[in-house]
């Protein structure tokens, strides 16, 4: 099964005359926002996440499963002002997301709105509008509780976009970018006339000798629509993907495997606000840890979430629903799902069709009512909207799991997909191929600590293209999943009971600070040859703070970190990860041992003295040669002062831009204290607030919008947002009894 996918991403069409509205405005700024008292208005810009503002709770009602955070009721109002210019124009806004139940008032009257908080929405407010001064409100209800299993945020958490076009325009969710023969590419959309009826534009664009889009090399085109006075600029890249159960899947010809990660839609201690860069950054993070693919579980991700999966070059399972009409909870989408889902897939699959880096659609995940008959004719609607909408008819699947024996009487729904997900199911495959040879698979979930199994049933199986591990970044909500605990603590599963003060999820390879986990490192050295080569990091010695528990999803606590006091003298192991078939540890320059490395990985059980700990891999055989690479961990004393490292230090001041800054804490020589946890302040001047302030400890409580926080591990990240005022910016941070750490940036303007 051959298909050509080509991508479109919308962009800003200005008009030549300044006099004239540009197409598209963004919409962000100049709001004010209440909770539904109304009482007291605070000045916002979006994208506007309330319940990331507020303190955990332990009687918060979207309880564990939203991270013990305030949800509640909301009302944003906007003022703006329409000159002559607008006359004879159509106006529509556009919300990327609004979490939830929300409905828009334009001059006092309802005008739109969407239930599901996940959709991205148009709302005509051309018979609403008049010349001068007019009224936006938007009201917002995410009151009714439990609506989720994992942490939603509350409000305006996407951008809203103003598009003032002719009144015959492009509608952008009709643009599709296909192709004709080998060398052609053909551009249609609809044109849609005042009165509603629709006419159809293209354009064809020749190229002889593509440049093909890939994860490796994610090489993007641009062109321009124009119809009717209107003009729609679009990005598109070109690839072609194959799959079945015999050769995998081929990506432009080439055999790829999937090292997948899933991801929740939040940005950490950001909350659910969707800023551009923090999107980025997290597509970033995941390439920078070697996958080369996601799966936005559960539910469609930002735009500009796919927008850096484009640039940055990330393969993508795009993702519906969580559930279908059996509930997970009291008020999730099974409330909806009659009503709404043939306008929620028609949202994801319209507004997302022309992306490159999406390779497949997925309609739901662990759906509860699996073993009646009325899932298969679910998901055989579901699928053949998706593949109705989309030219391509890319891949369909979903994420199917069981917790029982029966497993192989979920064959007619499997058929309903065009690859079957599986959710820690994969052990099944072989019989699975035995019993339908044609079926293609990947693990749609799969527990961090099984990496290697996972790895090598791709590697031998071609019937299985991927793996995507459950997750690759830590989250918000699902309190307690993947956590360790100690003797003494609330035992169990996260399911099992409220675990207040743990709100959020360990399971991530990578943590809340943007920190890779020593699993990480681990999975990326088996998927990845080109990459990293060894690593080193060492697993806390049971006992040390309390008997160690881990949790389904978690692994043993296993840290970058040779400081261990009181444990001098008694046994530690240590893990080197490596891509060399043998490695070396050495403590103190003296040899404590040689090991050949299985399944990625030598462990060494040593006792623990201070110094510096180090490993070195053997290129050859013989064993006569050690390799010039190698990697260490050193012994720090006391925390002495404070570093401060900026993604970047220019800012662009316009109101959205944000620095990332991790905070560590070092000894007097400029070691890394991997213990300390003093307490941090932060000081701010010049154009830029403080967005967030937090640690990767989910059970450290602190309101992650206060200047005020703890390190975890010596360690402690914090989020500036530029305001729309040129200027430098000066953080400060300081702690008792350490050197206080100072950072300048620069904020201009576009």
């Amino acid at each position: 099964m051959k298909k050509l996918f080509l991508a479109l991403m919308s962009m800003l069409c200005f008009a030549a005359s300044a006099a004239v509205p540009a197409r598209r405005q963004l919409f962000d700024a100049g709001w004010q926002f209440s909770l539904a008292d109304g009482t007291t208005w605070h000045a916002v810009t979006l994208p506007h996440d309330w319940s990331i503002k507020g303190p955990f709770d332990a009687k918060a009602p979207a309880g564990n499963d939203g991270g013990y955070l305030p949800t509640g009721r909301g009302v944003y109002k906007k003022m703006f002002k329409l000159g002559r210019e607008y006359e004879g124009k159509c106006l529509r806004l556009y919300f990327e997301g609004i979490y939830m139940n929300s409905e828009v008032l334009v001059n006092g009257t309802m005008a739109g709105g969407r239930p599901y908080g996940y959709s991205s929405f148009y709302v005509d407010i051309t018979p609403y509008v008049r010349t001068g001064m007019n009224t936006l409100e938007v009201r917002v209800d995410n009151s009714q509780q439990k609506n989720c299993r994992w942490y939603s945020g509350s409000g305006i958490y996407r951008h809203v976009w103003l598009y003032t076009t002719p009144q015959a325009y492009i509608d952008e969710w009709s643009v599709s970018v296909n192709t004709s023969d080998a060398a052609n590419v053909v551009v249609t959309a609809d044109l849609v006339r005042p009165d509603g009826s629709r006419e159809p534009v293209s354009k064809t664009i020749h190229e002889a000798n593509p440049h093909l889009w890939s994860p490796a090399d994610p090489y993007l085109y641009t062109t321009t629509l124009e119809a009717s006075g209107d003009c729609l600029p679009v990005t598109y890249g070109i690839r072609t993907i194959e799959y079945s159960a015999e050769r995998g899947l081929l990506l432009n010809g080439e055999s790829i495997l999937l090292n997948g990660g899933c991801v929740h839609h939040d940005n950490g201690i950001l909350g659910a606000a969707s800023f551009d860069a923090a999107e980025y950054r997290k597509v970033r993070l995941m390439k920078e840890a070697g996958f080369n693919a996601v799966r936005t579980s559960h539910n469609p991700p930002s735009e500009a979430f796919l927008r850096a999966c484009d640039e940055l070059g990330l393969l993508v399972i795009d993702e519906a629903f969580d559930g279908w009409r059996e509930k997970k909870n009291e008020h999730d989408y099974h409330r909806l799902i009659d009503r709404w889902w043939q306008e929620d897939i028609r949202a994801m699959v319209l507004r997302d069709r022309n992306h490159p880096s999406i390779f497949c659609w997925s309609i739901g995940n662990e759906v509860i009512e699996r073993k009646k008959l009325e899932v298969v004719t679910t998901a055989h609607r579901m699928a053949e909207l998706c593949r109705q909408l989309d030219p391509e008819r890319r891949p369909v699947t979903s994420a199917l799991a069981a917790w029982d024996s029966d497993w192989d009487i979920y064959d007619p729904l499997a058929a309903e997909h065009d690859i079957v997900g599986y959710n820690y199911m994969i052990h099944k495959s072989v019989e699975d191929h035995q019993r339908v040879p044609s079926r293609v698979m990947m693990q749609t979930e799969s527990y961090p600590r099984d990496a290697w199994n996972n790895y090598r049933k791709t590697t031998d199986e071609p019937y299985i293209i991927g793996d995507f591990v459950w997750t690759a970044i830590d989250y918000l909500g699902e309190s307690g999943i993947g956590r360790w605990y100690y003797e003494g603590d609330p035992e169990g599963e996260h399911w099992a009971r409220p675990l207040f003060p743990w709100h959020a999820a360990y399971c991530g390879d990578i943590d809340l600070t943007g920190l890779r986990k020593p699993i990480s490192h681990y999975r990326s050295m088996l998927w990845n040859g080109d990459g990293e080569q060894l690593y080193l990091a060492v697993r806390e010695p049971d006992g040390y703070h309390g008997k160690v528990r881990t949790t389904m999803w978690g692994t043993w606590p296993t840290f970058e970190s040779w400081n261990w006091p009181g444990h001098e003298g008694k046994p530690i192991d240590v893990e080197v990860c490596s891509r060399f078939p043998r490695v070396r540890l050495f403590l103190n320059d003296k040899l404590v041992g040689e090991k050949a490395v299985e399944q990625g990985m030598a462990v060494f059980t040593l006792d623990y003295h201070p110094g510096t700990l180090r490993a070195e891999g053997i290129a050859s055989a013989d064993k006569s040669d050690a390799s010039k690479v190698s990697v260490s961990l050193q012994t720090s004393g006391e925390a002495a002062t404070i570093r401060l490292n900026a993604d970047h230090t220019a800012l662009i001041a316009d109101g959205q831009d944000l620095a990332f800054v991790t905070v560590e804490l070092l000894d007097a020589a400029g070691i890394p204290n991997h213990s300390a946890s003093n307490e941090l302040s932060v000081s701010l001047a010049g154009p830029a607030t403080l967005a967030a302030f937090g640690n990767a400890d989910i059970k450290d409580c602190g309101v992650l919008t206060d200047a005020r926080h703890n390190a975890w591990h010596g360690r402690a990240l914090l989020v500036l947002r530029a305001t729309e005022k040129s200027g430098t910016v000066r953080l400060s941070v300081r702690a008792d009894g350490l050197k206080t750490a100072n950072l300048t940036l620069r904020s201009s303007k576009p």
